[in-house]
């Protein structure tokens, strides 16, 4: 299945070019917070059979008249995995990648309000001097929570994936400042259950500006695997429905500007393209200081 938000935090399941709505905005999932989704997750399994008699008979309207949104806009939390490539560190110059290879150096966590969507523009904030890259990864988003996760079950607890770019300023601050400007966090355009990936170690990742291929990869190639991944971030916090994981970015990564469009592709779950636009928000003495 294809599970999307749309139109206000619907709920609603891909068919071709036709969405059908599962959950109303009338039924709560409108309601602040934006919780529906992850209690969505949370009771999918229970509610399979009504939700595949609502796919038959549910409100079906055409995909191109409905605005997608961010899946989940509200998870409790988004993890992130980085320099989970030896090409990325490699490029990065930082001379670590030795010291990745049982088990990479753990994770980090990006703000929940960095999440944006397939239908919004990426916002560079008004920071003068300073480089703001694209890295092109995939989202894991958990479906049934734990804590301490064995490697061997990780798989277990995945809901689904979905397209994501982390956007970042480069320079020597905080990585979670860096990382969490408004619109910093695209996901989308869908959730596509686990179900319909066979294989999430062999999936193509692809992302271009201006119709440029600026990263290729595999997630085979993944130095922390995803169930590594699950398994190492649950041995230090619960895992709960709806939470986001990024898998790390390859290499490739490089600056965006203001009129750039960028498109994200991943084999089998789906494909965003996001155009970036200069805002007028972001000011602070902090950026003042050159990168290095």
């Amino acid at each position: 299945m294809k599970i999307a938000s749309f139109d206000g935090n619907r709920i609603g399941l891909i068919v071709g070019d036709d969405i059908v709505e599962i959950v109303p905005a009338a039924s709560g999932a409108a309601a602040w917070p934006p919780t529906g989704m992850v209690r969505f997750i949370s009771d999918f399994e229970e509610r399979r059979e009504e939700i595949e008699r609502l796919l038959a008979s549910g409100p079906r309207l055409p995909l191109a008249s409905v605005r997608l949104e961010t899946p989940v806009p509200w998870p409790n939390k988004v993890v992130a995995f980085p320099a989970n490539y030896h090409e990325h560190i490699a490029e990065m110059k930082d001379g670590l990648i030795s010291t990745f290879k049982n088990g990479g150096q753990g994770f980090f966590l990006k703000a929940s309000s960095s999440l944006s969507g397939p239908s919004d523009p990426i916002e560079l904030p008004a920071v003068d001097g300073r480089e703001i890259h694209h890295e092109c990864e995939m989202a894991i988003i958990i479906g049934k929570g734990g804590r301490d996760i064995p490697v061997e079950r990780a798989l277990d607890h995945v809901f689904g994936y979905a397209c994501l770019v982390d956007m970042v300023i480069r320079g020597k601050e905080e990585r979670v400042m860096r990382k969490s400007f408004d619109s910093f966090c695209p996901v989308g355009p869908w959730i596509t259950t686990a179900d319909e990936i066979a294989d999430p170690a062999n999936i193509a990742l692809e992302l271009r500006i201006n119709g440029e291929v600026r990263q290729s990869a595999n997630t085979a190639n993944l130095i922390v695997d995803i169930p590594n991944m699950i398994a190492m971030a649950s041995s230090v916090m619960t895992l709960y429905p709806g939470d986001i994981i990024a898998t790390g970015t390859p290499a490739g990564v490089g600056p965006v500007e203001e009129g750039d469009v960028l498109d994200i592709q991943i084999e089998k779950v789906g494909a965003m393209r996001l155009p970036v636009v200069r805002g007028a928000r972001g000011k602070n003495p902090v950026w003042d200081k050159p990168a290095a």
